[in-house]
């Protein structure tokens, strides 16, 4: 979908840190969360919550009281009657919810516009159906983070094979894939150079309530020391494979949020006046069981709808649950698997699912300000062999 009214004000988009799953956060109810750490980007940042005409949450993992959607963080943040949908797309929730954003502003239904994302894979819900089909009327179960990694319905293969199966498609050696995971591991080092001076200009400290006080969660908590001896030491997930833990994200919690204005208002809450304008989203789905291909169709859409071509692109940033992903994406589009995902990625520090993609935005539009602007892709995969991509130009 293409846009020419929509703009994320520069400094306007954050992270939470990420935290390993059952790790700092595991706890706190995603909700809770997201109104502490929005609450405070916003008040750091000087826009008031009832200037806010439309809010959207973004959230894949259900928390206790989550029936009543985004209308229980606005009102909590004091934004009065404003409200707006929950939406969910699973791995691709970020982008969907910028693309809803955008498109508010694009009708000029609104001229301020917030997405709150946020996601607890830790302590993940376990569903219950009742069933009087079952022996002595026993529920249906499903946990609702777990046993969608294992199977996907309409392929009866799990996420990992969908990895596999792209890596042998490609034909890429656990070498390759090994060379990759260290790459985004060494990129993300350069983020928490200087006392992680790039990681503080957007990301937004976790306050944790205890019994006696509160802790807090200023950085990413669990990410795993890599280096190549380490990578090459790890048994494949799958006997005979190429894909080990070390070349594949972890599951995590935290929370992301991103303002999307018209250009107008956008030049006024941006940083030194300066903006990230949306040029276009796009969605694309993989042949079934393929997942780790399908960033690239969609990034292939929005990109067409922006009008503009891969070689034209600055900075590229992904959500890669494999390390075969980056593969993929540099063989089909031949961009730099170097040029992509500068500040790490989401197969180093974590994925909580709906977040990561609004914090790979977030690292994107920095790094295209930090080289004195220009354009940038962010495109991940999502669960059903699907992904979402986001194009952007920063101007300054």
């Amino acid at each position: 979908m293409r846009f020419t009214q929509a703009y994320i004000p520069f400094g306007m988009s954050w992270t939470s840190p990420f935290a390993k799953w059952q790790g700092p956060l595991a706890e706190l109810n995603s909700l809770d969360m997201a109104v502490d750490v929005t609450g405070r980007a916003l008040a750091d940042r000087g826009l008031a919550p009832e200037d806010i005409t439309q809010w959207t949450l973004g959230c894949t993992v259900p928390q206790q009281y989550g029936f009543y959607g985004v209308t229980g963080i606005s009102r909590r943040l004091g934004a009065g009657d404003h409200g707006g949908p929950w939406l969910s797309r699973a791995c691709a929730t970020s982008a969907v919810v910028v693309e809803h954003l955008a498109t508010q502003v694009e009708l000029g239904a609104h001229a301020t516009t917030i997405g709150v994302i946020t996601d607890r894979t830790s302590n993940g819900p376990l569903m219950l159906w009742s069933s009087a089909q079952g022996a002595g009327g026993a529920p249906v179960a499903e946990h609702w983070v777990l046993d969608p990694m294992k199977l996907d319905p309409t392929t009866g293969q799990s996420m990992n094979d969908t990895a596999e199966n792209t890596a042998a498609d490609g034909g890429y050696s656990r070498q390759q894939v090994d060379d990759v995971a260290l790459m985004r591991y060494e990129q993300y080092l350069t983020s928490l150079a200087d006392d992680r001076a790039i990681q503080r200009e957007y990301m937004v400290p976790v306050r944790i309530p205890r019994r006696k006080g509160e802790d807090w969660l200023e950085a990413d908590h669990g990410v795993f020391p890599t280096t190549a001896e380490g990578l090459a030491r790890l048994a494949p997930v799958k006997p005979g494979g190429v894909v080990t833990y070390g070349a594949q994200t972890h599951p995590a919690d935290g929370c992301a949020g991103v303002v999307v204005a018209n250009e107008g208002r956008a030049r006024e809450l941006g940083r030194g006046g300066v903006t990230a304008q949306v040029l276009a989203t796009g969605f694309g789905r993989a042949a079934p069981a393929y997942m780790p291909k399908a960033p690239v169709a969609a990034a292939r859409r929005a990109l067409a709808d922006a009008g503009v071509d891969i070689a034209d692109v600055d900075v590229v940033t992904t959500h890669n649950p494999f390390a075969v992903n980056d593969l993929w994406f540099a063989d089909q589009t031949g961009y730099p698997l170097e040029r992509m995902n500068p500040y790490g990625s989401s197969l180093v520090y974590g994925h909580p699912q709906g977040p990561t993609g609004a914090r790979a935005i977030t690292e994107l539009v920095h790094a295209l300000h930090a080289r004195g602007g220009g354009l940038g892709l962010f495109t991940g995969c999502a669960a059903g062999d699907s992904a979402g991509a986001v194009v952007v130009r920063v101007d300054g």
